[in-house]
């Protein structure tokens, strides 16, 4: 996908602000409404951001890199993962292994994690959901299959720090 210089400069906005809203972002770009950025979002810059469990607009690795932030020496931004989600980043084929079906990830979860209720839809829904991070990239093959996009220790997970609500970032290697 091809950005307009516009469409980086909002791109850099997002990496800056992030986590953020639409209202925010509507001021920033001179927009109507809230809805207006929802609409640029999804046609113009849909691969370049998502929207966390608290549906605050992040912006994905790629789209960092794209803007030159994350770079050698700089801490990349925390990212928030479920329970789930920990446990596929885990586990899961690193960046220079062969891409794992979901079956095979869901195995070695099981096998790694006391979680027997965990069925293959659990772990389609996190490997999706990393993927939109850009943590976890798909080979399309007779099924699909996913491996990490960048190197587990490249990726700083924000953990939960308690009971208090709130969170501490530390790296996860």
């Amino acid at each position: 996908m091809t950005l307009s210089e516009t469409d980086r400069e909002r791109l850099a906005d997002i990496v800056e602000l992030q986590p953020t809203k639409n209202g925010v972002l509507q001021d920033r770009w001179g927009m109507e409404s809230g809805s207006d950025v929802h609409q640029y979002l999804e046609s113009e810059l849909r691969d370049y951001y998502y929207r966390d469990e608290n549906s605050l607009i992040r912006a994905t690795t790629e789209a960092m890199e794209l803007v030159g932030e994350g770079g050698e020496g700089e801490e990349a931004p925390a990212v928030h993962m479920s329970d789930n989600e920990r446990r596929v980043f885990a586990v899961i084929a690193g960046p220079d292994d062969r891409a794992e079906s979901v079956v095979s990830v869901l195995h070695a979860v099981r096998d790694q994690y006391d979680v027997p209720d965990l069925d293959a839809a659990d772990i389609r829904r996190a490997l999706q959901t990393l993927k939109r991070k850009g943590i976890v990239t798909v080979e399309h093959r007779t099924v699909p299959t996913y491996k990490l996009a960048v190197p587990r220790e490249d990726v700083n997970v924000e953990e939960d720090a308690g009971e208090d609500g709130e969170h501490a970032a530390a790296s996860e290697a």
